[in-house]
């Protein structure tokens, strides 16, 4: 049933991105849409996905911001800094709410989520001869998951450079000419 509902929220966010007339909005929609996903991950039982879409959705909306700030202010320039305000205080709002809801379904700290999780804690030790436990799993039995996070991690830093970067030195070298 969650999931269902952040299906929903996630196909209304992308509407609302693409049907928007500015960009901010559609910046905030989208971002929104890239939230649920996150969300989606985490009821699906995949909290390493979840953290890497977070942090890969950060970082696309602060290139993607950026890139439009300068270009499109319509809500400030009109003057509706009411709506503004109300609209920051409801997403706030709603934002605490969720997150009260998320932490008190978290288990209690020790409790494993998952069978595997159990079987991980009760023979990583033997399978492994490692002394710490989280990089045994890491390492051992997560090797190529946490080699794919990393990959994409690096993809999003280097996407993040190349927007963000200064104008060549090539460009500097020809004016001072």
């Amino acid at each position: 049933m969650e999931l269902h509902l952040i299906l929903i929220f996630m196909i209304c966010a992308s509407i609302v991105a693409v049907r928007t007339k500015d960009l901010i909005s559609s910046v905030i929609a989208l971002s929104a849409a890239g939230l649920g996903l996150c969300l989606a991950f985490l009821i699906l039982k995949a909290p390493n996905l979840a953290m890497t879409q977070l942090v890969v959705e950060i970082l696309c909306v602060i290139v993607l911001i950026r890139g439009t700030i300068n270009k499109d202010l319509p809500l400030v320039k009109d003057g509706r800094w009411l709506f503004n305000t109300v609209s920051t205080l409801v997403f706030i709002a709603l934002f605490l709410t969720l997150i009260f809801l998320v932490l008190k379904e978290l288990p209690r700290f020790g409790e494993p989520l998952m069978r595997v999780s159990g079987e991980y804690i009760a023979n990583g030790f033997k399978k492994t001869g490692s002394a710490n436990l989280v990089s045994a799993i890491t390492l051992r039995f997560r090797g190529y998951d946490a080699l794919g996070e990393v990959a994409i991690l690096f993809a999003a830093a280097i996407g993040v450079l190349a927007i963000t970067r200064r104008k060549g030195r090539l460009h500097d070298s020809n004016d001072k000419k």
